[in-house]
């Protein structure tokens, strides 16, 4: 009896044509953010040639990428040819929204994306051409990244603010935002309750931007300032809660566990650790995001990576952490908390 072949399916390149292109969608949102597209449409619908009025951009220009952003998913068109904003670029890419990314394409993109020029270069290294997690080097750098990425954070801080229950706090909280930034987790926190009192430790060069954006949100009085490397700072100990806010993966593995070492002494017993990261799974296999984070590491820091929930895992537990669990937070991510005993 003549037996059946198994049709094999035919490998096809489309995949590796989309991927070739991989590059153009964010770029495109960008070309728009910072032509005003968005904010243009905002009132309604409108022309290309209208958009060019207001926005003074050239028609030719701004027809291509909103063109581009329809087949994205990001515009409409109707048999007009008026564009209109699509709920998921009115709620994230109109710059003046709670929950706004224009600021992360308009501004930072195109300069993080200009490193990955150099990729192959570093790859053969293994260094980056210019680091970003020095302070001499990285403080301009993270001066317009830390604002800019704020509608990233926040809602895992309040998600934060909600599990610790300090709206419902009798006493004093004190807490510990470490690499703070534009201070946005203690910020958070400091929200819920007017019992939290929130020491922000981070370079000379970035407490004015802490400095600033407490004070946009409210909480300016409620914040003492600590400057320094984190490993060289003297922020005392006594702390109800310590956060690390995306700080592990530019710090790289030796350095965190230094870091996690000297958090847990500045905790007073009880007290929880909370850390925010891109974590990948334990065989590096996935998700694809965590995966790729690990490359911007590669291109922007001297030792910094992604890392499995696991091995962060093990290090709190190293330095004498209990608990060690996660938390689901908005994002990518969920949250890992652990306990001082």
């Amino acid at each position: 009896m003549a037996t059946k072949t198994r049709k094999q399916k035919q490998v096809s390149p489309e995949r590796l044509r989309e991927l070739g292109f991989a590059y153009a969608p964010p770029l495109i949102i960008s070309a728009a953010v910072s032509n005003k597209v968005f904010d243009s449409l905002e009132s309604g619908a409108k022309t290309a040639d209208e958009v060019a009025k207001q926005s003074g951009a050239s028609k030719r220009g701004l027809r291509a990428i909103m063109n581009a952003l329809v087949g994205l998913d990001l515009l409409k068109k109707d048999a007009t040819e008026k564009y209109s904003l699509t709920a998921e670029s009115a709620a994230f890419l109109v710059s003046n929204k709670p929950g706004s990314q224009a600021g992360f394409f308009g501004m930072m993109l195109p300069n993080l994306n200009s490193k990955w020029l150099g990729l192959s270069e570093i790859v053969r290294t293994g260094r980056p051409q210019r680091a970003v997690n020095q302070e001499a080097e990285g403080t301009e750098f993270f001066t317009l990244l830390v604002e800019n990425i704020i509608p990233m954070s926040y809602p895992a801080a309040q998600a934060l603010a909600e599990h610790l229950k300090v709206a419902k706090a009798k006493n004093e909280i004190s807490v510990l935002d470490l690499a703070a930034g534009s201070g946005i987790w203690g910020i958070a926190l400091a929200q819920k309750s007017p019992r939290v009192r929130v020491t922000a430790v981070d370079w000379a060069g970035m407490i004015p931007t802490t400095k600033r954006v407490t004070e946009r949100f409210g909480v300016r009085d409620r914040f003492d300032f600590i400057e320094g490397d984190l490993l060289e700072a003297n922020f005392s100990s006594g702390y109800d809660v310590a956060i690390l806010g995306h700080i592990l993966h530019s710090e790289g593995e030796p350095r965190s566990r230094e870091l996690l070492k000297k958090t847990f002494r500045a905790l007073k017993s009880g007290g929880t650790i909370a850390i925010g990261e891109q974590l990948v799974n334990d065989q590096r296999t996935e998700p694809a995001f965590a995966l790729m984070f690990a490359v911007q590491m590669l291109v922007n820091t001297e030792y910094g990576d992604t890392f499995s929930f696991n091995e962060i895992k093990s290090w709190l537990e190293d330095v004498g952490f209990k608990k060690v669990r996660k938390l689901k937070a908005p994002g990518p991510s969920p949250l890992i908390l652990a306990t001082r005993p």
